[in-house]
């Protein structure tokens, strides 16, 4: 086992000045616009005072056709610049919309936590180290990296970090794809825009599908239809003839045997009304999605192309057959103005009409759109973690090691090797790297020292980057390579009432699925991560509880950390080959206590408990600082 070193990382301004340089370029466009917005609006009130009193006063003084052609030319005029003027509000808010992006981007860069979004994600209360690892929840890694437009897509993000590790085939066509899509800043923010051009919702993909594969009552639809229709038109022909000729009121009797027809048959699309009422925007929003992908050019981004294929090889764009549907859903969801509603429908079929229209784009999308779906998720959770590349282009993309016969057991065979490694939820500016390199399974780093010296956060370290290897994305690190791992954590454990677990129970019962997860010799091997092992009970049975643990880890299938306060237990490293002590040690100056945070080989020589209650000002006695 070799030594450790430390090394500081260092953050690179390049990302953060190109930020700053594009948002003040979109302030200056925006102010323009607005300028210019302005003048439309004095523009059009002009044209409407014109076109006013020019068609009044000449009206007055009877020139009728003079007053006649200046109303027209002020209607098509004012038209015209109405028309301009909304594309122009358009491209304001789709400015505006950008400036968010960016902004976020840029709290991203500087861990502004309160400016980046949370959006929940559920996570199985019984994870093993979402919790120990700040995997989930606020100031989490999700919290910092989820850019996702879809709950699809944010599920599948979620799984990739916590669902590990991946096989290998799946996992280097997904990295390949991270590293595609991490230059392509312009589709992702795209992406982003088309999605939130309407509002800042996710496109929840599972209602969406549920709808579009969810059929109406079809059962005797068109000859309602068709009878509804019959009827409306004889309706109309026989109030013309009344009006005309004086028939009588004929048509009262068509018009209602057509409205039993309607309030009869109202209920059956009951459903389908309601999911119009909301989902018409996401479809419209799903639709600018995929109607981008369908324009764009994929020929240097043949990982993406693979992708994209599902839409891009079929006839009939999908982005066409979404705007149609969520046409007819807005249409539908008129249902929504009771009187709005019963009007249109009075002049025809209207629900009818569209429920019929509906069905048909059910028949054509239905069996496809989950495709669309599966690739909205898989480009969604992609692009978030090349957003995440692109925003700290210092960080590493590891490689993956071939698992080997000859790592089964001690040897130099690297089953994880980091350098520089860092955490990536610490500023730049306060993050300190350090150098771990694992050696056959069974290895054993034995972490001893004083408290607030940084033995829990490498543990962190450790285990977040490798989270984030697995998951495909680049690590805090200047050089990573790893075998696939298991992870198996005890940091953060707590009593459960509800369970009618104590502390020190749940500790154990946390440690034992940790070994067993060892003993797994068919498996990857594990990567444990543990804290201050034993930490719920008395000195004596620690200790003895401690060995017996590391001794049974030693000789399982996986490596890793284990923290603790017991100098006593370093003497295991004589013991058994495979464990190798290291330890974190502060400096006391000027009567204060100072850390570096660097791992240093060998068991930590000085603890600092007592000096932690003195400076507090407890009533002990103060150890000499040359102690």
């Amino acid at each position: 086992m070799q030594p450790v070193s430390a090394s500081h990382t260092r953050s690179c301004p390049t990302r953060e000045a190109s930020l700053l340089r594009g948002l003040r370029r979109v302030a200056r466009l925006e102010a323009k616009g607005r300028r210019i917005s302005a003048r439309f609006t004095t523009g059009r009130l002009a044209i409407f005072a014109f076109g006013l009193f020019g068609s009044i006063i000449p009206h007055k003084m009877g020139w009728t056709t003079s007053g006649n052609m200046a109303l027209a030319f002020s209607v098509a005029l004012f038209l015209t610049v109405a028309w301009y003027h909304n594309r122009l509000e358009d491209r304001l808010h789709r400015l505006h919309r950008w400036q968010g992006i960016k902004q976020v981007h840029l709290a991203r860069l500087h861990l502004t936590w309160s400016e980046i979004p949370l959006r929940p994600i559920t996570v199985p209360e019984r994870h093993g180290y979402a919790r120990d690892l700040d995997l989930a929840g606020p100031h989490s890694l999700l919290h910092l990296i989820d850019n996702t437009i879809s709950s699809q897509g944010r599920q599948r993000l979620a799984s990739w970090l916590l669902d590990q590790p991946p096989p290998t085939a799946p996992w280097r066509s997904r990295q390949t794809l991270i590293r595609e899509l991490t230059p392509l800043t312009l589709l992702r923010d795209r992406l982003t825009l088309e999605a939130q051009a309407v509002e800042d919702a996710d496109i929840d993909g599972r209602r969406l599908l549920a709808v579009l594969q969810k059929r109406v009552d079809d059962s005797g639809l068109i000859p309602m239809l068709l009878t509804e229709t019959a009827l409306t038109l004889t309706t109309g022909v026989l109030l013309f003839a009344d009006l005309l000729y004086g028939l009588g009121n004929y048509w009262m009797l068509s018009f209602g045997l057509y409205a039993f027809l309607f309030l009869s048959v109202r209920s059956r699309s009951e459903e389908i009304f309601d999911h119009a009422q909301s989902l018409h925007l996401q479809l419209e929003r799903l639709s600018a999605v995929l109607g981008y992908l369908e324009r764009r050019s994929y020929r240097l981004t043949p990982h993406l192309a693979q992708l994209c294929r599902p839409i891009l090889e079929q006839q009939s764009r999908p982005s066409r057959s979404l705007k149609q549907a969520a046409s007819v859903m807005n249409r539908l969801s008129v249902r929504a103005h009771p009187l709005v509603h019963y009007l249109i429908n009075a002049f025809g079929p209207w629900d009818l009409y569209h429920t019929y229209r509906l069905q048909q784009l059910q028949d054509r999308i239905a069996t496809i759109a989950p495709g669309w779906f599966e690739l909205l998720a898989e480009l969604d959770a992609a692009s978030s973690l090349a957003t995440f590349a692109h925003l700290h282009p210092e960080y590493l993309w590891p490689t993956l090691l071939e698992p080997g016969a000859d790592g089964r057991r001690g040897g130099d065979v690297p089953m994880l090797a980091a350098e520089g490694l860092a955490h990536p939820l610490i500023p730049s500016t306060l993050r300190v790297a350090n150098d771990i390199r694992f050696t056959g399974r069974g290895c054993i780093f034995l972490v001893t020292g004083s408290n607030m010296s940084g033995k829990s956060t490498f543990l962190r370290t450790i285990g977040i980057n490798t989270c984030l290897a697995q998951a495909g994305g680049p690590v805090c690190a200047t050089s990573f390579r790893w075998l696939p791992v298991r992870i198996g954590s005890c940091i953060r454990v707590d009593d459960s009432l509800d369970g009618g677990l104590s502390f020190f129970y749940a500790e154990v019962k946390r440690l034992k699925m940790i070994l067993d997860d060892t003993r797994n010799e068919q498996a990857p091997p594990v990567l444990w991560l543990i804290d201050e092992v034993f930490k719920g009970t008395n000195n004596r049975e620690r200790l003895i509880g401690g060995r017996a643990l590391i001794t049974a880890l030693a000789g399982g299938n996986g490596f890793g950390l284990v923290t603790t306060h017991d100098l006593e237990l370093s003497e295991l490293e004589r013991q058994l080959p495979t464990v190798t002590n290291v330890h974190f040690q502060e400096t006391v100056a000027q009567g204060t206590l100072q850390f570096d945070y660097r791992l240093k080989p060998g068991p930590c020589p000085t603890t600092n408990a007592l000096r932690i209650m003195a400076l507090e000002g407890l009533p002990v006695d103060a150890p000499d600082p040359s102690l």
